[in-house]
């Protein structure tokens, strides 16, 4: 009996330890199909008093988004987004394009935030079926619909001593995204973003008809993606 003790004790381990492998391993093969995402980084708006943009001469602000994915197979998602950006009209314009604005009652300045929201397909350019079996890298993107407020203080002057005018406007745009991912961990990547909001209005800034193409946004963000573990059945 003495003998058999220490056989019987790795036995036991043996056993507890191929039953935990094979739990883990069978969980695995249950796909994580919802990506929860975080990103951060730099944008900045194309508006009409928003600066000269060829020279670079226009204000860089932050933004965040946080964004909810469902893989609908190994090649599409489906990706809703919602955020904040900062912006903020800058440059130099010259006196006859104040003068212009004076003669519109348009906007000199215009600073402060938009709310987004936005639902996108999605699609892989290399495809997985399951979150263990992705690759290294990844290119992904797509565009959408969705809807932002812009919530500005405007001016309709340099003069610093004017009160600004609280302004606010809802708009349709359309958020084109593409990034490049890299897996960090078995659930977790970390990817480089650029975003486009193709907005429907060019009157966010309080100035129009300025600007060739209307009033856009623009964002690169490092972004956090976390595949979240499947709900179980009790």
């Amino acid at each position: 009996m003495k003998n058999l003790l220490p056989f019987s004790l790795i036995l036991g381990f043996l056993l507890i330890s191929f039953s935990s492998f094979s739990q883990n391993f069978y969980k695995e093969r249950i796909s994580r199909d919802h990506i929860v995402s975080l990103g951060i980084g730099p944008s900045f708006a194309y508006l009409d008093n928003g600066g000269q943009y060829r020279s670079l001469n226009f204000e860089i602000k932050p933004s965040f988004s946080l964004s909810m994915t469902k893989r609908l197979n190994p090649m599409f998602d489906l990706r809703a987004t919602t955020g904040v950006q900062w912006i903020q009209s800058g440059g130099n314009p010259g006196q006859a394009l104040q003068d212009a604005w004076f003669a519109e009652n348009a906007s000199f300045t215009a600073r402060g935030d938009v709310a987004f929201i936005d639902l996108m397909p999605s699609i892989n350019l290399i495809p997985f079926s399951n979150h263990m079996h992705r690759t290294r890298f990844n290119i992904y993107g797509g565009f959408g619909l969705g809807v932002m407020r812009v919530n500005t203080k405007q001016t309709k002057s340099f003069n610093s001593e004017e009160t600004p005018i609280k302004n606010n406007i809802v708009t349709g745009y359309v958020p084109v995204r593409a990034g490049l991912s890299y897996r960090i961990g078995p659930y977790l990547d970390i990817a480089g973003e650029g975003t486009m909001l193709l907005t429907f209005s060019d009157n966010l800034d309080g100035n129009v008809g300025f600007n060739r193409f209307g009033d856009h946004m623009a964002q690169a963000q490092i972004v956090i993606r976390k595949f979240l573990a499947p709900k179980t059945k009790e």
